[in-house]
């Protein structure tokens, strides 16, 4: 198989996108993921363009061990010396140099005439060369550029000593069915085209990036550039997730890879998202919220039966640690007696029919079901936990100069006991003292926190997940202070598994029902 080279531009183009500014540090945590997630050619920035951006590829180049290391640069000199300077301390770098060709930016931009256009392309790769032997060069526009103009500028860049010749549909204009032969006719009418890589770096204003990105790695390119999430420019670029993972899933068709770990996908989407305060929409393909969520009743069947009924990848390959069936009014009872049954729930059949008609009812109320909704539906048909331990006081401290530290007065049986702990803060501290004065060190398997009421003053309610030898079990606290909600809601939680009565119901219906 051909192995196609992944030049990620998340820290140069993706940065474009508004909104999306990255100091130095960030662009270095980032480039450290890009390195570990496999990319073969990381361009750091544009260090012409500011003192920023050359402090962040020189970090970069100094830290980053593994990928080349690329700089942009305008086929000026003073921009090529800043790009050579910063990429200094690189071991593997590259000079990218580009310059418009299309007749639209010739004339109103650059005001030049082809002949102009390509002595001038010619030399940048020629004084790039002096610092680099790994020079990429890209005819801005190239995909409303004349082909035969575009061919002789590609001819003439390669001679004069570029490696790699990036195609660059700037503005999203193309479309695969053109775009692709456009790849295929620079390898058949470019003389020396074996001296160079093709790459393209496609643009998302018709959200046709990724159609665009495979078309040209069908014709003949061996590397693409991309970026994390898609971001960039306008509609943003082409997005690395989408094309690694077509070409992983569709080798059959492709016969290509990378050097890719997908395992790192969710991973650097995460971080991507983070440092740049771009969220990912639910819907996107590979890293969005609900790429591995079911909630069609005819769906979640399939998926029980065989995965690969409506999963065409695993999860697990790009880094999450499994699908989810999202329980909602769509949902089947097949899917609802499976959840019930990983929430430690073996009901007899009618149990199941009574708890499913309750599950309809409030699925009809609220988009999604969650795993604290069914345990509330279930524990109704158990015996009421009995409330062991009553919360009487919590007192916490906690700064940025002090060790968060927690003081909690409990009532068992008319009689009360008190402790304290320290924990990594204060909430933490008051489920350690908890844990100290109940004897039970459960498993926090899920914490949640939100607002029921308006104002500064809101009533917040928290709702936990505890698992304890094998059984899980749910709680819920609300007060106007969230610290004082976290521990009932925690305690309450406790109560349940301390409960003979809960815990008998619990094990019996996992054990003995059904099995």
């Amino acid at each position: 198989m051909r192995r196609i080279t992944i030049f990620d531009t998340t820290l140069r183009d993706g940065e474009q996108c508004p909104g999306a500014s990255l100091t130095p540090p960030q662009k270095l945590e980032i480039a450290r993921q890009l390195a570990r997630l496999g990319v073969d050619v990381i361009e750091g920035g544009f260090p012409i363009a500011s003192p920023g951006d050359r402090e962040a590829v020189k970090m970069i180049a100094q830290q980053v061990k593994g990928p080349t290391i690329a700089a942009l640069a305008r086929s000026l000199q003073a921009d090529i010396d800043a790009a050579a300077a910063a990429l200094a301390p690189a071991k593997k770098k590259r000079i990218h140099v580009f310059l418009a060709t299309s007749p639209i930016h010739r004339k109103f931009k650059l005001r030049k005439a082809q002949a102009e256009i390509l002595r001038q392309a010619v030399w940048a790769v020629a004084y790039a060369k002096k610092y680099a032997k790994d020079v990429e060069f890209s005819p801005e526009d190239a995909s409303r550029t004349e082909p035969e103009f575009l061919y002789q500028v590609l001819e003439e860049v390669i001679r004069a000593g570029a490696t790699t010749v990036n195609i660059p549909d700037t503005v999203g204009f193309a479309i695969p069915d053109q775009f692709g032969p456009l790849i295929k006719g620079i390898t058949e009418n470019v003389a020396n085209i074996e001296d160079a890589v093709i790459s393209v770096h496609c643009h998302n204003d018709l959200g046709l990036s990724v159609p665009n990105s495979l078309a040209a790695i069908a014709n003949g390119a061996g590397q693409v550039e991309c970026t994390v999430n898609g971001i960039g420019e306008r509609a943003g670029n082409a997005s690395l997730e989408e094309i690694v993972m077509t070409l992983k899933i569709r080798k059959d068709y492709f016969q290509a890879t990378t050097g890719i770990d997908t395992t790192q996908i969710i991973k650097t989407s995460k971080l991507v998202s983070a440092l740049t305060g771009i969220s990912v929409q639910p819907n996107k393909a590979i890293v969005g919220g609900n790429a591995f969520r079911h909630e069609s009743g005819i769906h979640q069947d399939g998926m029980l039966k065989h995965r690969a009924t409506y999963e065409i990848m695993r999860p697990q390959d790009v880094g999450l640690g499994g699908s989810q069936l999202v329980l909602g009014k769509l949902s089947g009872r097949h899917a609802f007696a499976k959840r019930l049954g990983a929430l430690g729930f073996r009901l007899s059949k009618s149990d199941v029919d009574r708890a499913f008609e309750r599950f309809k009812v409030l699925a009809d109320k609220k988009k999604e079901v969650f795993d604290e909704d069914l345990t509330a539906i279930v524990e109704d048909e158990l015996p009421a936990a009995q409330e062991t331990y009553k919360l009487v006081y919590v007192h916490t401290t906690s700064g940025s100069d002090t060790v968060p530290t927690a003081t909690i007065r409990l009532a068992k049986e008319g009689k009360e006991v008190q402790d304290a702990a320290c924990g990594d803060g204060p909430v933490d501290a008051c489920y350690k003292t908890i844990d100290r004065l109940t004897h039970v060190s459960p498993e926090l398997v899920d914490y949640a926190l939100q607002a029921v009421t308006k104002g500064k003053d809101a009533l917040g309610e928290v709702v936990v997940k505890l698992r304890y030898q094998g059984v899980e079990v749910a709680g819920r606290g609300a007060s106007t202070d969230i610290i004082e909600a976290s521990a009932k809601a925690y305690l309450s939680a406790v109560n349940k598994l301390v409960s003979s009565s809960t815990r008998r119901a619990y094990l019996s219906r996992r054990q003995a029902l059904h099995p």
